[in-house]
């Protein structure tokens, strides 16, 4: 469930930009906090929990991501993951990414550092990876992109701000997305609206879908669906994605 799950959660995220958003836009200080369940036939169980909190510091925002296994999934597959980004606040432009995961036996630490010129977007990426203790993989890389480019984490405010309600049915962004391992194409298609149910509450929401593709066009994930409640705080309040065995779902609990 790896990594099917910490995209959603870090997608559950969406953001930043080369260019200002179609919708500007400063995010007040908040926490908030989504339950992670995995539905499998009659199963369906709690699988993690995740937090995505943001800080606002004068003109720059961080904002800071974790996700936990529960201690049933530990068994199976333990995920302590940490997600620390620094953007421009308004505008939703990246100037940080880092990635600190504990999964399984594997611990992986990615770095991204923004710069820009003009349209262009660099990444200064390094990437560690220690596998039962002993490292693997010491790297460092430059990703380049033209336009509209977001990291895992800052994604998650971007995808707030779209104007929704002048889409139709079918409308189509594309935007880059760095790791620090690569850049993906990143496309959200727009469904319209629906009523969405989460454990606690029901929610308007806007319905789109996320596909992840390499610079060839192939896939790299399975689609993914988020729903985005239309009130002024546009908080994702449920995602979904689908396993080799079953699905994952995100459900927003609150602040």
């Amino acid at each position: 469930m790896k990594p099917l799950l910490l995209r959603l959660l870090c997608l559950c995220l969406l953001a930043a930009a080369a260019c200002v958003p179609s919708v500007a836009r400063t995010f007040a200080n908040e926490s908030v906090s989504y339950k992670v369940k995995y539905k499998w036939g009659l199963i369906n169980k709690h699988a993690g929990d995740v937090t995505i909190t943001l800080r606002n510091d004068g003109s720059r925002s961080h904002a800071r991501l974790t996700a936990a296994s529960q201690p049933w999934a530990d068994k199976f597959f333990k995920l302590r993951d940490t997600l620390n980004g620094v953007f421009a606040s308004g505008t939703l432009r990246p100037e940080f990414y880092e990635k600190i995961a504990n999964e399984g036996s594997e611990r992986k630490h990615d770095v991204v550092r923004f710069s820009y010129s003009g349209n262009t977007v660099t990444g200064k990426c390094t990437r560690k990876v220690w596998k039962k203790g002993r490292q693997t993989v010491d790297e460092a890389r430059t990703l380049t992109a033209q336009g509209t480019t977001v990291d895992m984490l800052t994604s998650y405010y971007y995808m707030r701000t779209l104007p929704y309600e002048k889409w139709k049915p079918g409308h189509k962004e594309e935007i880059n997305i760095y790791s620090g391992k690569r850049k993906e194409l990143l496309t959200i298609v727009y469904h319209g609206e629906a009523d969405v149910e989460t454990e606690n509450e029901s929610f308007h929401c806007y319905h789109i879908t996320f596909t992840f593709t390499s610079d060839d066009k192939k896939k790299t994930s399975d689609d993914m669906d988020a729903w985005i409640s239309t009130d002024s705080r546009r908080i994702p309040v449920r995602l979904e994605g689908t396993l080799p065995v079953g699905k994952v779902h995100c459900l927003y609990t609150g602040k």
